[in-house]
């Protein structure tokens, strides 16, 4: 199970709004499943079918997250046009069964979709994701 405090998927939602239309990406810090930090990253494909977190960008989250005590819990990104399940591409570049995939649904601009999953052998599985 994933759990999402409510401020931070508000602030998700309006990270890939703000993308839209083109796909927004970030990662998710926390602690044994709790996310209690979001770091938004830049779309270096800036595409609206597809994302890709900048390498030096990624390093200097990774050094934020270490000297806070952090861990990496998952990555985010957002479909514009579809469900938020993921593509065969998401599943073809996941790193790790130990980290969640967070999709963010746009079909419906007005009616976000936030789903969770872990991707291993390239199985999809829902996670439970919990609005805190």
């Amino acid at each position: 199970m994933l759990v999402l405090p409510k401020p931070l998927a508000e602030e998700l939602v309006a990270h890939c709004r703000r993308q839209y239309p083109k796909e927004a990406c970030g990662v998710l810090a926390g602690q044994q499943g709790r996310i209690t930090r979001l770091y938004p990253m830049r779309n270096v494909e800036d595409s609206p079918i597809g994302y890709s977190m900048d390498p030096k960008e990624q390093l200097q989250v990774e050094k934020a997250m270490r000297q806070a005590g952090q861990q990496m819990v998952g990555v985010y990104h957002s479909h514009t046009a579809s469900e938020a399940y993921p593509s065969s591409v998401d599943v073809s570049l996941a790193i790790s069964p130990d980290i969640s995939y967070v999709l963010v649904s746009l079909k419906k601009p007005d009616a976000p979709v936030i789903k969770s999953y872990r991707i291993e052998d390239s199985r999809v599985l829902a996670e439970e994701l919990r609005l805190d």
